[in-house]
């Protein structure tokens, strides 16, 4: 009898302890390992997880630890995002993801990005504006908010062809051999690209189009979007996001383009 007792005491007393294991929170980032500075292929094979790097993953990282929850990041596909999501092999999207014209297809965290949509062209190319791209090939991410841009900016598309690339280092792999003539690419992208390939490329002055990034959940999962855009929140007011974007802004950071922190600073002076 003393040794059933014995067994059912410890049975209780593991029974909290797994509840609490099962109703920890675990936020599992799909991301784009070609997207330097939101995230990429750490250099020094190390990174904020797993051999990745990235302001979006260090975010990210930073929020579970505050909340204390298991952070897992996905590579995947840019292309797959969707399925991987509605799949489960992922909750989140959480990497330079606009949310501008997708607001009905995710829920979505507070925008806590302003992102431009530019042009990069060689700097000896002798292209300066919109106009001199007529009959040039263009490259965009297929799946991405650059290629929606220009297929939204009609007399642009009208002028130019379109080459649809699976990531933004072979574009620019391309674009540097002259298999292309342009990259369309987020701002961010854009200024990583000139920091580590100093004198190579210029952005145009005009822009595209002008869009935000946020978090992206599975349409309708307001509890976890919920929880992670509080906390955000938090971050962007205590200071938290911009000391850690401070660490990316020579992977070209722009940090003008942290519209949350600029928020919490509005806030604060008033």
């Amino acid at each position: 009898m003393k040794k059933i007792l014995s067994v059912l005491l410890v049975l209780m007393m593991l029974l909290p302890m797994a509840a609490m294991a099962e109703n920890t929170q675990k936020l599992i980032v799909g991301f784009d390992a070609e997207f330097p500075p939101f995230g990429y292929v750490a250099t020094d094979g190390e990174g904020v997880y797993g051999g990745y790097d990235g302001f979006d993953l260090a975010l990210a990282k930073e929020l579970c630890a505050r909340l204390g929850w298991e952070f897992e990041a996905v590579p995947i596909d840019w292309n797959s995002k969707d399925a991987e999501l509605s799949a489960g092999n992922i909750n989140c999207i959480w990497n330079g993801f606009t949310c501008t014209g997708r607001e009905e297809q995710y829920t979505w965290s507070d925008a806590y990005v302003d992102n431009s949509i530019v042009i990069v062209v060689k700097a000896d190319s002798g292209i300066t504006s919109f106009a001199d791209l007529n009959g040039k090939v263009v490259m965009a991410q297929a799946g991405s908010s650059a290629l929606d841009a220009l297929n939204g900016n009609a007399d642009l598309l009208s002028t130019i062809s379109v080459l649809e690339l699976p990531d933004y280092n072979l574009g620019f792999v391309e674009l540097n051999m002259g298999t292309v003539d342009a990259v369309a690419a987020d701002l961010g992208v854009a200024t990583y690209q000139i920091s580590v390939n100093e004198g190579n490329y210029i952005i145009l002055d005009e822009a595209v189009s002008t869009e935000q990034y946020a978090v992206g959940f599975l349409l309708g999962n307001t509890e976890l979007r919920d929880a992670v855009n509080a906390e955000l929140l938090k971050m962007a007011e205590d200071g938290t996001m911009m000391a850690i974007a401070q660490n990316y802004v020579d992977e070209g950071l722009v940090l003008e383009s942290l519209c949350l922190c600029t928020a919490a600073d509005e806030a604060a002076a008033e």
